[in-house]
């Protein structure tokens, strides 16, 4: 789409300040940095709710504030619910045509990651930098015809709800896995009358802990190798395209810190103490204050036990323990080593990892499903602006 056919987003949208008043909506929500509405953390206690604005479904919310937000513009379409209330900090607006320009259309639109650079460059202020209603209405975008945007706003929403669905089965595969995992080390178990061959012992005893490589600063780069930085461990899983990368000649510095498809790592510091995650291909490094269990030459063979263990509350909590419960928390591996839990015999764990295999390789063929799906809906963002 040639730039002649950009439109001036400010002739599409009107602002909306609708207040509480008569407290008839209840439903406080927030706006997040990844563009979704979310329930709200604040303290209303002896709040006047009545001053916080209604949004209504197809309604936009956006929070002006860029600095110290991550680079991004915290806005947000409300489809999930049919009203909802927020703060008066954020603005409320409404597409005014849905004939000329859909909501769904321009929110795809606002998911670019150009779009958040964009408001960024035109931020202005001191204490904060502001991304303003008269900046968001000289945004230029392309509008192509409604029958046009109604097909990419279907094609992108096809792969939403791929992913959901993908979602959806991991959460009813971890569900499984797990319930077995207790029925066979958990449930009916006394740490005091072990069952016969059965002892206790450590995590160590499984799988040593390997530290990852400290990185240079001045070695990182947007292509190359990637390394899994305590950050990119995320819902038990890597997603090796937003991980930072260090060039191909630095892999001889931390070849001994090489996660491979099947591995199993841990975040060792801050608010991420004690995540986990799967590794989903081969050949990725591993960065410092992440840990690396060595699981011997194909680890997906022995990675179920482990992978279920650390996921248990009692093991979450004593890696906090040992930690410490503060955002610089932090544990070594040895610490991880150390760590005491129930072994059963090596018939029970091998049998656990053979029928649980099964359901974690299922899980990382889902993962990595949504992996691609993701990586498509952004080549479709790109497109967007083409």
């Amino acid at each position: 789409m040639s730039k002649a056919e950009y439109k001036r987003l400010g002739d599409y949208i009107r602002e909306v300040n609708v207040r509480n008043r008569e407290l008839k909506v209840t439903n406080l929500l927030g706006v997040s940095i990844s563009k979704e509405f979310m329930s709200s953390i604040a303290n209303t206690i002896g709040t006047d709710m009545s001053t916080y604005k209604i949004v209504k479904r197809r309604q936009f919310a956006y929070g002006p504030v860029t600095s110290r937000n991550g680079d991004k513009v915290s806005i947000a379409l409300l489809d999930g619910y049919d009203d909802a209330i927020i703060s008066q900090a954020y603005t409320v607006f409404e597409v005014t045509d849905h004939e000329l320009l859909l909501p769904e259309y321009l929110m795809m639109w606002f998911r670019r990651p150009e779009f958040d650079r964009y408001a960024r460059f035109h931020s202005h202020g001191s204490a904060r930098e502001i991304f303003d209603w008269d900046e968001l209405c000289d945004v230029m975008l392309p509008i192509p015809s409604i029958t046009r945007q109604r097909e990419i706003v279907s094609e992108y929403e096809t792969l939403t709800n791929r992913i959901r669905l993908n979602n959806q089965m991991i959460q009813h595969l971890e569900a499984t896995a797990q319930a077995l995992y207790r029925k066979t080390f958990v449930e009916n178990i006394d740490k005091e009358n072990l069952p016969e061959g059965w002892r206790m012992g450590t995590i160590g005893e499984y799988s040593k802990v390997n530290s990852g490589y400290a990185f240079p600063s001045n070695w990182w780069r947007s292509n190359g190798i990637p390394v899994i930085k305590i950050g990119d461990i995320t819902n038990n899983t890597i997603d090796e395209k937003g991980c930072d990368c260090v060039d191909e000649d630095k892999f001889e510095y931390a070849k001994k810190n090489v996660a491979n498809k099947g591995d199993i790592v841990i975040a060792m510091t801050g608010a991420t103490l004690g995540k986990i995650a799967i590794v989903p291909k081969n050949r990725l490094l591993v960065n410092q204050r992440v840990g690396l269990f060595d699981l011997g030459e194909i680890p997906i063979e022995r990675a179920p036990f482990l992978y279920w263990l650390l996921q248990q509350d009692e093991i979450q909590k004593e890696i906090v323990t040992v930690g410490g419960d503060s955002a610089q928390a932090n544990v070594s591996n040895a610490d991880i080593e150390r760590i005491e839990i129930s072994l059963a015999t090596k018939d029970s764990i091998k049998s656990f990892n053979s029928n649980a295999g099964i359901l974690l390789k299922q899980i990382m063929i889902k993962n990595e499903e949504i992996s691609k799906q993701t990586e498509l809906q952004s080549l479709l963002l790109a497109k967007m602006g083409q």
